[in-house]
């Protein structure tokens, strides 16, 4: 559970490659590939492993187009500073023109994106996929598809639906409920927003990135919010998919739940909140600000092993009451992630038969940090407890995730998430 290998590092490379064109000052690729291939997971393609205040944004390579060489991968010692602008800068001055020298960052430079070119048309590169949406056949979402802009509901629904892969870019404010087919990316540019509800039901390879989400807030169902949408929702059997730089506020029932035997998903550098704290007819002072579910009931046949979700670099913030998350059944890995929302009911739970690997994060004027119940196993370790009350031990082995990660260090680690989560 140490350093990122060289096979994540290089996803990141070979994405800093698409953005080189437009970066200029990004270290030209190695020799294998258009975007340079990390090397060997024993010398190159890692993320920081000194704990850089954000060891994931280090091993990017840069957002803005440096692209990793073909032995360093990019962002070996960049970022060691723990500062985010210095995220993912690896290899020389100049930019890398050798091919072992690693990608650094663009003009623009840090670690938290933006376009170096200064056109909010050209999204940030995406981070380095880490979690369980990186196992099996992975999540490309649509792949080296040309992007589509999108600006109105109507573009939006029909570039959605069907499997062909899409890349899909989102721009402007739009609204309403949709359903998001296989193989697509969603990409958001020009600080653009969804207002409503997004669906994926039976579906499978999705990206939705840098793309703000605001839900319905009860405006759909005013009596009893939990009968509302979801701002987000994933169920029936859908499959590796990755979200990543969101903002996500304001759903009915949930801000991003993931039910009905649903699995290999990742949820990165994402903020959850409320705008208010809202109470419900129903469920009273709470609001059902209840944010993330995994896992809708104990004895869904679909489930067992299944859910397996991981949640990295997110944060939990403004009115959120509860479920953050709350789980059920799968495997579910919560690392180096950020919780601020006081005056809450509890944050992390182990439900129904769950197995939580809880490590490195921030826990910081919140109450109940931790819940372990019904048969859950929660194995916490390297948290950091600030002005909290109530639970804050875990029970039991956890599990062991079969992908590589790096545990950023928690001294900084709730600066640099601030900075780094949702959309740039």
């Amino acid at each position: 559970m140490s350093g990122s290998t060289g096979t994540v590092a290089g996803r990141s490379g070979a994405d800093g490659g698409r953005m080189a064109a437009s970066a200029g000052a990004g270290g030209r690729g190695g020799t294998d590939a258009p975007g340079g291939r990390a090397g060997d997971a024993a010398t190159g393609g890692r993320a920081v492993t000194s704990g850089g205040a954000n060891g994931i944004e280090a091993g990017r390579g840069g957002r803005s187009g440096g692209v990793a060489g073909a032995s360093s991968g990019g962002g070996v010692p960049g970022g060691a500073s723990g500062s985010p602008s210095d995220a993912g800068r690896g290899g020389v001055s100049d930019g890398g023109s050798s091919g072992d020298a690693g990608g650094r960052a663009g003009a623009s430079g840090g670690g938290v994106g933006g376009s170096s070119t200064g056109d909010c048309n050209t999204p940030p590169a995406p981070s380095a996929l880490v979690g369980w949406a990186s196992e099996g056949t992975g999540t490309s979402g649509g792949g080296d598809a040309a992007p589509v802009v999108v600006t109105t509901a109507a573009e939006l629904t029909q570039n959605l639906s069907g499997s062909t892969a899409r890349v899909i870019h989102v721009k402007g404010s739009i609204s309403g409920s949709f359903s998001i087919g296989s193989n697509k990316t969603i990409v958001g540019v020009c600080g653009a927003e969804i207002h409503g509800h997004l669906g994926i039901g039976n579906q499978s390879n999705v990206i939705v990135r840098n793309l703000k989400m605001v839900g319905n807030n009860c405006s759909d169902s005013p009596t009893e919010c939990k009968s509302g949408a979801d701002a987000i929702t994933v169920n029936s059997g859908s499959h590796h998919l990755w979200f990543d730089h969101l903002d996500v506020s304001d759903g009915s029932d949930g801000n991003l739940d993931i039910t009905q035997g649903s699995d290999f998903v990742t949820v990165s550098f994402t903020k959850f909140h409320y705008s208010s704290k809202r109470s419900d007819p129903e469920a009273g002072a709470s609001g059902h600000r209840f944010s993330n579910l995994i896992g809708a009931s104990d004895d869904d046949a679909a489930d067992p092993g299944h859910l397996n979700v991981t949640f990295h670099h997110c944060w939990w913030a403004d009115n959120v009451d509860q479920r953050m998350p709350r789980t059920r059944r799968g495997q579910i890995h919560v690392f180096d992630n950020l919780f601020t929302a006081s005056g809450n009911s509890y944050c992390t739970n182990a439900g129904q038969d769950a197995k939580l690997l809880v490590q490195n994060n921030v826990y910081s004027g919140v109450n109940n940090p931790l819940q372990v119940a019904n048969n859950g196993i929660m194995k916490e370790e390297g948290n950091v407890f600030t002005n909290t009350t109530g639970d804050k031990t875990g029970s039991g082995a956890g599990f062991t995730p079969p992908y590589e990660f790096t545990l950023d260090a928690t001294s900084g680690l709730e600066a640099s998430v601030r900075a780094a989560v949702g959309p740039h």
